[in-house]
């Protein structure tokens, strides 16, 4: 295969991921307008159902160096409880009450939280470029709620909150597992922390709701299907492969289509909101966490 052939499907693979991660929010939208589904069941069929896979992946790459020592395991532990599980339980609550297309923008300003905890706990202080970035991302995000945090209900404003705490969990769990990551391997540590990650899923499941939630309608299953496979463990997958062929700059760029592509659909399929302001504040939001992603050289 040439390089530029192979380059072509590192950005064929960038694209899909990135779509098919873009539509978690669509989906979580979709059950709940299809059934009073709460966010707890809905968390454990998501968890539940991509296990399966996860623990597969893990168990292929199990002899791969260097072992993990009992240290690792509890940094797998925290970390995967910290970056899928509560990451995941606040987007799934916050959805219940913000738009998908606002809260898939939301999401997307956890590298420009990376960099704030970078300067708070690791001492990397933010140059020119990284401050810039951060001002038009969260005056984008300022234009995005300004209009809907008037109109709508205080709901609104605690929903965005929790989505906006769940892209600080992940960002936490990005900088806190880099050492980790670089270590044992992503596709691995990915792996083991999501599986670890389905425990607490689990559990809370059992002690807050009762079986009968699972009776469910076939849609809500389909859902909570395509949820778990097509937008968890396909764009983990790909993703992963697209970063080994086109490096990270690149896919930055391709990271940008998720939230157009949410807004945009969220507009036409689920009648949500997407205004002028709308417009200009997520073109804020893109172009400032584009520049905190993209590296020189």
């Amino acid at each position: 295969m040439s390089e530029a052939s192979y380059r072509a499907w590192g950005i064929l693979f960038a694209l899909i991921g990135v779509l098919a991660f873009s539509f978690r929010p669509i989906l979580i939208k979709l059950s709940y307008a299809a059934y009073p589904v709460s966010p707890v069941t809905l968390l454990f069929l998501r968890m539940t159902l991509s296990l399966p896979f996860f623990l597969a992946i893990g168990w292929w790459l199990r002899k791969q160096e260097p072992r993990l020592t009992p240290r690792d395991w509890g940094a797998v532990v925290g970390l995967g409880f910290l970056g899928y599980y509560a990451a995941s339980f606040l987007d799934f609550v916050g959805l219940q009450w913000v738009g998908a297309g606002v809260g898939r923008l939301i999401l997307y300003l956890f590298p420009t939280l990376v960099v704030l905890l970078s300067f708070l706990f690791l001492k990397k202080t933010p140059g020119a470029r990284e401050v810039l970035a951060l001002v038009l991302s969260y005056a984008g995000i300022a234009l995005v709620l300004s209009n809907q945090i008037a109109a709508e209900s205080r709901l609104f404003a605690l929903g965005a909150a929790l989505v906006f705490a769940s892209a600080l969990c992940y960002a936490v769990y990005l900088v806190a597992g880099s050492q980790m990551v670089r270590r044992i391997g992503s596709m691995r540590f990915t792996a083991y922390s999501t599986a670890v990650a389905t425990v607490p899923a689990v559990l809370q499941f059992v002690l807050l709701e009762p079986m009968s939630a699972l009776d469910l309608p076939a849609s809500v299953w389909g859902y909570a299907i395509i949820l778990a496979t097509v937008s968890t463990v396909l764009p983990l997958f790909l993703q992963a492969e697209a970063l080994n062929r086109i490096g990270a700059n690149h896919f930055a760029l391709m990271g940008a289509v998720g939230p157009v592509s949410v807004a945009i659909t969220s507009a036409l399929g689920l009648d949500e909101p997407f205004t002028g302001v709308q417009a200009l504040g997520g073109a804020l939001v893109i172009f400032g966490v584009l520049l905190v992603s993209l590296r020189k050289g």
